[in-house]
């Protein structure tokens, strides 16, 4: 089963929650949308995001035929190592797909106005993840002499 895979598995499910248990709860943003976002394999696991109504996570869960994550306990925190570095994440469980660890990225979620929103912003969350320290590129040297003169930070 590819991360791709998990993703879409893992959205069904959430959508069933959405439109079961989770349906008119005060907590849930009306205008949003389950999606699963930028899955993608990471050390024999398959690591991406969720997008719920009420919450948007970070997520990693077994791939079949891939290594077991590492034993814990349900509600252990655990560290992840990524090429952007280290996120912590609470072993989970979720009904009908077994372990999912997961780190929250955004809860409740009414500080969005629509699931393009939550799209980009998740996949922005991905791509941080996986570029080393986090940065496009290494940010501006700061020239003493501007800064003294209020000229901001200049490029050597």
């Amino acid at each position: 089963m590819s991360a791709a895979t998990i993703g879409e598995r893992l959205a069904s499910i959430y959508r069933a929650i959405a439109e079961g248990a989770m349906r008119g709860m005060p907590i849930c943003n009306p205008d949003l949308e389950v999606q699963a976002v930028g899955f993608r394999g990471h050390a024999g696991h398959a690591i991406g995001v969720v997008v719920t109504p009420w919450f948007m996570n970070i997520v990693l869960a077994e791939v079949a035929g891939g290594p077991a994550l590492p034993p814990a306990r349900l509600g252990d925190v655990r560290a992840v190592s990524l090429p952007a570095g280290r996120i912590e994440v609470t072993v989970g469980e979720l009904d009908g797909f077994g372990r999912l660890d997961a780190a929250s990225l955004f809860s409740p979620m009414f500080g969005f106005a629509d699931p393009a929103a939550t799209y980009q912003t998740a996949a922005a969350a991905m791509a941080a993840l996986f570029k080393p320290d986090g940065y496009d590129v290494p940010p501006p040297a700061r020239d003493r002499r501007a800064l003294l003169f209020g000229r901001g930070s200049s490029a050597p």
